[in-house]
């Protein structure tokens, strides 16, 4: 009988594709429990079959008052304190210095409490891991709870994805869960009309606030309302081009190389998991890494990175990673 390890993840999309290798060889050796937002119930087919979900919604990863205490669902809490201390955990580990996570471990009943401490949670751990290096991937983070755990995950650059190449569409993603991470939409309506006159084939997603605007412009967008539906938009699509979002990282652990744009974020921390993915640093700003909003008056490390700034670079990126058979002829 396996041991049984409760996992926690209760942030994004690109979160829980970062922590995908380390799931997968997890539930090689473990009863994995994966508490984490509902969305991972949509993800759990794809990418880790093996890994049974709680969904949780954290009230404090909420974007806005996310400690107006009165709003909390202490209801949903309860319940889930419940499923977890049922499961009678033996090991239970998160990837991030968060002590919110390690009183939730404490809460679990779990035996054995594995993280990096902070604000002196170590109090709540049974074992605290050194964290590592400060630019270094936060992918790094869970090989070092994997290899605390017993398991051997590859380093970033040695994750291997899936090859593809039947696929021929660039997908442009256009949305990201904040503002300030969405580079320009005149911006990608010239990238994508350049990408055309060189005649590959370009489809555009974006979030249901960008519908319209893609609208008027003549495009028919795609619009994925959940992870399935960005799951069936990937199965068609030979690279995907975007901001530092969630689907990016989807995109990169389903097999799909991706080219981002970052501007407020530190690519360091969270270039997408693909041997082939490629960044593009927005310009600099003293007060980088931004989170939730921008000091200033608009996110000019973003915003004022302009199509001939990231053209040589895409153009190279898309050379490299289409297929030659689909590639469109010299002219």
């Amino acid at each position: 009988m396996k041991p049984r390890l409760l996992v926690l993840e209760l942030w994004g999309l690109g979160d829980l594709a970062i922590a995908t290798p380390f799931l997968r060889a997890a539930a090689e050796k473990y009863d994995v429990t994966l508490l984490a937002k509902p969305f991972a119930l949509e993800l759990q087919p794809r990418l880790w079959p093996q890994v049974q979900v709680i969904p949780f919604t954290a009230p404090w990863t909420a974007f806005r008052g996310k400690y107006k205490l009165w709003n909390w669902s202490w209801r949903s809490m309860r319940e889930v304190h419940r499923q977890l201390r049922a499961r009678k955990i033996d090991f239970a580990v998160s990837g991030r210095w968060d002590p919110r996570d390690h009183l939730l471990m404490k809460f679990s009943g779990a035996q054995e409490r594995l993280g990096f401490s902070r604000l002196k949670s170590r109090h709540y751990l049974t074992r605290e891991l050194f964290r590592p290096p400060p630019l270094a991937h936060r992918q790094e983070n869970w090989r070092i709870a994997g290899a605390a755990l017993g398991l051997e995950l590859p380093a970033t650059e040695n994750i291997v994805a899936p090859k593809h190449p039947s696929r021929r569409v660039i997908l442009i993603h256009t949305g990201a869960r904040l503002a300030l991470r969405v580079w320009p939409l005149e911006n990608f309506a010239l990238l994508a009309a350049r990408l055309r006159e060189k005649n590959y084939d370009v489809q555009i997603a974006c979030d249901p606030e960008q519908l319209g605007w893609w609208e008027q412009r003549g495009e028919n967008p795609a619009c994925p309302s959940s992870v399935t539906a960005l799951f069936q938009l990937l199965d068609d699509t030979a690279l995907f081009i975007g901001n530092d979002s969630g689907p990016g990282h989807i995109a990169a652990i389903s097999g799909v190389p991706t080219f981002t744009l970052f501007g407020p974020q530190l690519y360091e921390w969270f270039a997408p998991l693909h041997p082939a993915a490629e960044t593009v640093e927005g310009h600099a700003c003293p007060y980088k890494p931004c989170s939730d909003y921008c000091r200033f008056a608009k996110p000019f490390c973003l915003e004022d990175v302009t199509l001939e700034d990231v053209w040589p670079r895409a153009e190279m990126f898309v050379r490299k990673n289409l297929p030659a058979a689909f590639a469109p002829s010299a002219p």
